[in-house]
């Protein structure tokens, strides 16, 4: 069976700073993976070259066996690999119910402009049940007609990341969720993560700089340093382990 994501010896450099210097990893099955890191060890650089946001100047990712490196952002959307990103990124005049549907929509242009024009069909009531379930299991479901301007922060973050599902994604990548959400916020996200994981069993591969939670979280964490890849173990092993300690102490 071949792997669900390998990148392979990717390199980028901006002039003279070289963000990503060789990197290499595999995802070889469903899971909830860490990607940790001290800052500028090119964690994000790595995301926007697997989304297609960035083009490497040398490697390759192939996302089950097709080599995607390169390919825009939407195209590689239409595959199945969905995306958060440092900055929370919703709707604030639309209701939460409404970013998430609006996240449900075919990314064919097509499709959308059909669901513009028919928006009472049996695709959107199909997709509002989903919604509410979404919201319902992060504990946003009161606010589900509500503008997402009336969330707090945290609040917006966990919408965005509902949005993500209703994209049903073959794989999952979430950069610094936890950023900007306070403790009782958190433990909902990690249990709504834990749940949706048992629930697609897809890749989800999480950016994050709370040890604690991604510690707590995700079975295989890799770390980056200096633009490499360190290692790829379990959080016990990474935990413990010299190199490690050192790039984020030394």
């Amino acid at each position: 069976m071949s792997a669900i994501l390998e990148v392979s010896d990717i390199s980028k450099s901006y002039g003279g700073i070289q963000a990503v210097d060789g990197a290499s990893f595999t995802l070889d099955k469903p899971g909830i993976y860490g990607l940790i890191g001290p800052n500028g060890a090119g964690k994000t650089t790595m995301f926007d070259i697997i989304c297609g946001r960035q083009v490497p100047d040398a490697g390759k990712v192939l996302f089950h066996s097709s080599r995607v490196d390169g390919v825009e952002p939407y195209k590689l959307a239409r595959q199945g690999l969905a995306r958060t990103f440092q900055e929370c990124r919703v709707l604030p005049e639309e209701t939460c119910l409404d970013n998430v549907l609006f996240a449900a929509q075919s990314k064919r242009m097509t499709s959308e402009m059909l669901q513009v024009f028919t928006r009472n069909t049996k695709h959107r009531r199909d997709a509002e049940v989903e919604a509410r379930r979404l919201l319902r299991l992060i504990n946003l479901e009161k606010y589900a007609d509500q503008p997402a301007s009336d969330l707090s922060y945290g609040q917006r973050r966990l919408l965005e990341i509902v949005s993500c599902f209703m994209s049903k994604p073959r794989i999952l990548l979430l950069d610094e969720p936890a950023s900007g959400i306070n403790p009782t916020l958190l433990n909902t996200l990690r249990d709504f993560l834990v749940e949706l994981y048992e629930e697609t069993k897809i890749v989800f591969l999480i950016v994050e700089h709370n040890m604690e939670f991604i510690m707590s979280l995700a079975s295989t964490i890799i770390v980056m340093h200096q633009g490499k890849v360190l290692m790829q173990g379990a959080p016990e092993q990474v935990q413990a382990d010299e190199s490690v300690i050192d790039a984020y102490l030394g």
